[in-house]
């Protein structure tokens, strides 16, 4: 009671007193301090009972009047007595004894102002960098201590400060074997040489804290200094402490969400950090790699067994930090869906901590990501045998394919489940990544519900900004483009007036009555459409090239025969939906392909190796094994079948252009493509059709079911076919579709 009335008494003197020059101000505010040790002989009073808490903000005051009244950059006087006789160093010292009780949050409160008012740089100066490194260490010691949230408010302004300036990091790389070798004079006091590493002397005996009081209120101090960071670190090769990551790291490990939300966003600006010798230290000698691996680890341990797949893919997408889910307010709850939020939640912070991340620093922790989670967690419950399990599993590994946006962890993930392989696939080698194998098989699965969750996890792969996807599941068979004919020119050209252009696959096009009026002289060879700005060609001003491209075109619309079709019969499904989808879609996948160096026009034969035996690669073998069996599947998997083989088809490259949209390429004996696995299903059906009876009515019945145009009735027989002729039908409007938006797209950009 009487320290208060001697604190109210105190500030009326002050407000009738005469104002003193800044400087005088500074000085007796500091010294009221010192005198409260040399003074008093109770240090079990907390400090809210004193007149410290006030003298602090008083300082503050003054040092910001003082900044404000003078040009930037230069230093004031009050400043100077601040550099000068190590106050900041006192303070550290007090705060750490926390004498009087709760002056540590008091010192920290007041370098976390300190920083963040003044405007001049503060941290190059000795007597600043080292007592703020000093109190970096004493965070984040205790968990739940009282003064965490000042402990966080404290570090999070340093980490501001370094995301200013980031060369200062230096500063905050401590050396090992610098610090153990520290003084050992146990007589030496710490306070003699404030910028040397405690001495671990009992700061609570008051004796000690006079002598402190004394010296600096005397003026007993070196004059202050600004230091190279970068000579700094000079002498600190390979054993740095990064404690300033080590304090944010105990942080997030606090009972109290804010403190941890502020604990990830401190790490967040630290890791961004240009400086390579902090990206280093960050990667080599903390723990942070280690905190995002077991956290998703244990997160993804914390998810129910099995789970519904539509649950997984349609939860609301959840940012870091901010995953506040109350389950009696939640009318769409389900089991496990907190668990659920709590792990996107985390992975969200894991892709944009690596995603702002130093680049060589990046790399290290999605690589950590990839082996101890990736290879730990998550690689056995994809290969386990229960259905349950891999259905469950393969639908997390679908979001999070979904979820994931930095380049370096999608470049991790990716390795992880399709290899680093880029070379030329082979029959006898499609087992040597035992993931890919098993999910690429999974697209063939005997459980549809497991068939449709992994081809949409391919799909999802395939629109992921990443050249090695597509490389190592479909370009590296395409590249010697050994699908082709091995005949020169003449030689095919030759022939193909001999045999009336019979191709070697078995499949006689040209004599089936739907290619009666297609000539094999009007096959559209090497186009050039594939680049956004392909090289100078004249071939698509000339008349016949719309002809060619209307052979295409035509080719699939005219696959399907017309008993088949009742497209026609509907209004709203015409061709011209897939061409302005198709065009979207197009325009899309060129900005992203851009930038990956794909040849404009298919690779001259005279360098393929067109002897090499072709293989078409596990993933297209499934997908077209898969498009052949297309009127004996169920419509959703056929759906997602097509689904994944436009999305190829889209893709600007000339080999896969080549293979998949172009009709008349002479396929090399024993090869398919997926035309020819077409032309074999239009086969089949045209000889099962006849054995329907009433099939248009019943086709036409089916589609106007499907959308929803007729209510479900009677059941129809041989629904599974009818429903695989019309996916049948719109698949091959959706190819021509792309084919004419391919061909559009390069006659428009040719000069």
């Amino acid at each position: 009671m009487f320290s208060k009335f001697t604190s109210i008494l105190q500030h009326a003197v002050e407000a009738l007193a005469p104002s003193l020059p800044l400087q005088e101000d500074f000085v007796y505010h500091w010294k009221a301090i010192t005198h409260y040790y040399i003074e008093t002989s109770d240090d079990k009073a907390p400090v809210t009972d004193t007149n410290i808490p006030s003298h602090l903000e008083q300082m503050l005051d003054i040092l910001t009047q003082e900044e404000r009244e003078r040009e930037s950059g230069e230093t004031g006087p009050c400043m100077e007595y601040l550099l000068h006789h190590k106050i900041l160093e006192t303070l550290y010292t007090l705060g750490k004894a926390d004498c009087p009780p709760g002056m540590k949050q008091q010192v920290l409160s007041f370098y976390t102002k300190l920083l963040g008012r003044i405007r001049q740089p503060l941290l190059p100066h000795i007597n600043v960098h080292r007592p703020v490194q000093k109190l970096v260490r004493l965070c984040g010691e205790v968990l739940a201590a009282p003064t965490e949230n000042e402990e966080i408010q404290f570090l999070c302004t340093v980490c501001a400060k370094l995301k200013q300036d980031p060369y200062l990091v230096n500063f905050f790389l401590e050396n090992k074997n610098k610090r153990l070798e520290a003084p050992k004079d146990g007589g030496a006091d710490l306070m003699k040489d404030p910028s040397s590493p405690d001495t671990g002397q009992n700061q609570n005996q008051n004796p000690s804290l006079v002598t402190i009081a004394q010296e600096v209120a005397a003026g007993q101090a070196t004059s202050p200094g600004e230091a190279s960071p970068s000579s700094v670190h000079a002498t600190l090769p390979n054993n740095d402490n990064y404690n300033l990551v080590s304090s944010l790291l105990n942080l997030t490990k606090s009972p109290d969400g804010r403190i941890v939300v502020k604990a990830c966003e401190g790490l967040m600006l630290i890791v961004s950090l240009p400086e390579p010798a902090a990206a280093k230290c960050l990667t080599e000698n903390t723990e942070l790699s280690q905190l995002l691996t077991d956290r998703l680890a244990q997160f993804y341990r914390a998810l129910p067994q099995s789970m519904d797949p539509l649950d997984i893919e349609t939860v609301e997408s959840v940012n870091w930090g901010l995953d506040v889910y109350n389950l009696k307010e939640d009318a769409a709850a389900f089991t496990g869906k907190r668990a659920l939020i709590s792990f996107l939640s985390w992975l969200d912070y894991c892709d944009q901590l690596i995603k702002e991340a130093q680049k060589t620093a990046a790399s290290v922790l999605a690589r950590a990501v990839r082996e101890r989670f990736f290879v730990t967690v998550m690689e056995p419950q994809l290969m386990q045998t229960s259905e349950v399990g891999i259905l469950t599993s393969t639908a997390l590994l679908n979001r999070i394919i979904r979820q994931v946006t930095s380049e370096a962890l999608l470049q991790e993930t990716i390795y992880f489940l399709l290899g680093e392989g880029t070379g030329p696939e082979t029959l006898a080698g499609i087992t040597q990544h035992p993931l890919r194998h098993r999910l690429i098989e999974h697209c063939d699965h005997l459980s549809d519900e497991i068939s449709i969750m992994t081809l949409r996890l391919f799909e999802h792969l395939l629109q992921k900004p990443c050249q090695h996807i597509l490389q190592n599941l479909v370009l590296r068979c395409l590249e010697e483009r050994n699908y082709m004919e091995n005949k020169q020119p003449e030689e095919r050209e030759e022939r193909e007036h001999m045999e009336n252009g019979q191709p070697h696959d078995a499949v006689d096009l040209e004599e089936d009555p739907l290619f009666s009026d297609l000539s094999p002289d009007n096959r559209l060879s090497s186009p050039d459409w594939l680049s956004c700005s392909p090289p100078p060609s004249t071939e698509h001003a000339k008349p016949d090239g719309k002809t060619e491209v209307h052979k295409i075109v035509n080719s699939f619309l005219c696959l399907v025969p017309d008993e088949a079709k009742s497209s026609y019969q509907v209004e709203g499904t015409g061709y011209d939906t897939y061409l302005r989808d198709a065009h979207r879609q197009f325009r899309d996948y060129c900005g992203v392909c851009q930038k990956w160096d794909w040849r404009s026009s298919p690779k001259p034969f005279e360098k393929c190796n067109l002897d090499s035996p072709f293989f078409e690669g596990h993933f297209l073998k499934v997908l077209f094994d898969r498009m052949g069996r297309i009127l004996d599947q169920p419509y959703d998997v056929n759906l997602q079948v097509t689904s994944v083989l436009s999305k190829l088809s889209l893709l600007p490259h000339a080999h896969l252009h080549e293979y998949l949209l172009d009709p008349y390429i002479n396929l090399a004996p024993g090869c398919r493509s997926l035309f020819s696995v077409i032309v074999r299903v239009v086969g089949d059906l045209m000889l099962r059709t006849h054995r329907i009876p009433d099939f248009t009515p019943k086709l036409l019945l089916v589609r106007k079911r499907l959308l929803g145009l007729e209510p479900e009735g009677m059941s129809v027989d041989h629904v599974t076919l009818l429903e695989g002729v019309i996916v049948l039908e719109e698949f091959c409007k959706e190819l021509a579709a792309i084919a004419f938006v391919k061909f559009h797209a390069s006659a428009s950009t040719s000069p």
